[in-house]
C-alpha cells in the first residue's frame, strides 16, 4: 500500500534526508587508500549516533552494519570488513540510511579513489546523470515507469548495463515502502504518481552486462562479468510541480 505523506512527515523526512547527506559528505572526505571498509563504517555509525538518530541499515533484516560499502565490480550490499581494504584507483559506493523522529532517509554515492581510469570516472558520472534524467520532469501525475525508462535510456546510450534484480523503493517510517521503483521500463506505463508521495529512486549501472550474481553472504551483489558497477541515490518528494530531493 502507498502512503502519501503529510506535510508534517515530510518535514521530519527533511531532517532524516539532511542526516543521511551529511553521513555521505563525511564518508566522501574519509575514503581514501589504506582505509577499511569497516572504518568507515564506524564513521559513519559515530555521526548518526552523535546526532540522535539510528541507522537504518544496522540489524534491518539481519544487515550487520550501518552502511553498504560496495567496491569496483560489488554492485551493492557489501558488508563492511576489516580485511577490506580501500585501494587507489578504486570505485567505493556507499548506500547509507538514517532513521530520524520515526523516518528513514536513504541515498548513495560512489566515490573515486585516487587516480581512477578514464572509463570509472564516465560510469560514475553517466550514473549520477542517469538519476537527474529521471526526475527532470517528474511531478505529480507522471506514470512510475517514466523513471527507469529515463534511467535506461541515458545509462544504455552509453553503452552500459541497467541491473534489474534491485531496484528503488517507496519510503517513510520504514526503510522499504510501495511502490517499487525499477531502473527500467516503458514511458507511459505503471501507476501515476501522486503528491505527497516519498520514494528513494537509486540507478544501479554496470559497465558491462545488466545481469548480476547473488554471492554466498546473503547480502553481496556482484556484476556477472566481473566489470565495474556504481550507484547513486537520493530520496524524493513527488509535488505538483515537480520534486524536492531531500538527500542532496
Amino acid at each position: 500500500m502507498i502512503t502519501l505523506k503529510t506535510d508534517a512527515e515530510i518535514e521530519r523526512m527533511r531532517i532524516s534526508g539532511k542526516l543521511t547527506a551529511n553521513v555521505l559528505d563525511l564518508l566522501g572526505k574519509s575514503i581514501r587508500p589504506g582505509i577499511t571498509t569497516a572504518e568507515l563504517d564506524r564513521i559513519a555509525y559515530d555521526y548518526i549516533k552523535s546526532v540522535g538518530a539510528e541507522p537504518s541499515f544496522l540489524n534491518y533484516e539481519g544487515y550487520p552494519a550501518s552502511t553498504c560499502i560496495s567496491i569496483d565490480d560489488r554492485v551493492v550490499h557489501g558488508i563492511p570488513s576489516d580485511d577490506a581494504f580501500v585501494k587507489e584507483g578504486q570505485i567505493v559506493s556507499v548506500d547509507v540510511g538514517v532513521k530520524y523522529d520515526g523516518y528513514h532517509g536513504d541515498a548513495a554515492r560512489t566515490f573515486l579513489v585516487g587516480e581512477v581510469s578514464e572509463e570509472k570516472k564516465k560510469l560514475v558520472r553517466v550514473t549520477r546523470e542517469c538519476f537527474f534524467k529521471a526526475v527532470e520532469n517528474l511531478r505529480a501525475g507522471t506514470p512510475l515507469g517514466d523513471i527507469g525508462y529515463c534511467v535506461q535510456s541515458h545509462a544504455e546510450a552509453n553503452g552500459y548495463g541497467v541491473v534489474r534484480a534491485l531496484v528503488g523503493h517507496g519510503i517513510g517510517r520504514e526503510m522499504h515502502e510501495d511502490p517499487s521503483v525499477p531502473n527500467y521500463g516503458r514511458k507511459g506505463t505503471g501507476i501515476r504518481l501522486k503528491s505527497g508521495m516519498v520514494i528513494a529512486i537509486e540507478p544501479m549501472i554496470n559497465m558491462g552486462t545488466w545481469q548480476v550474481k547473488f554471492l554466498g553472504d546473503g547480502w553481496g551483489v556482484v556484476t556477472a562479468d566481473g566489470k565495474p558497477s556504481a550507484h547513486y541515490e537520493n530520496t524524493v518528494v513527488i509535488k505538483d510541480d515537480g520534486v524536492e530531493i531531500l538527500t542532496l
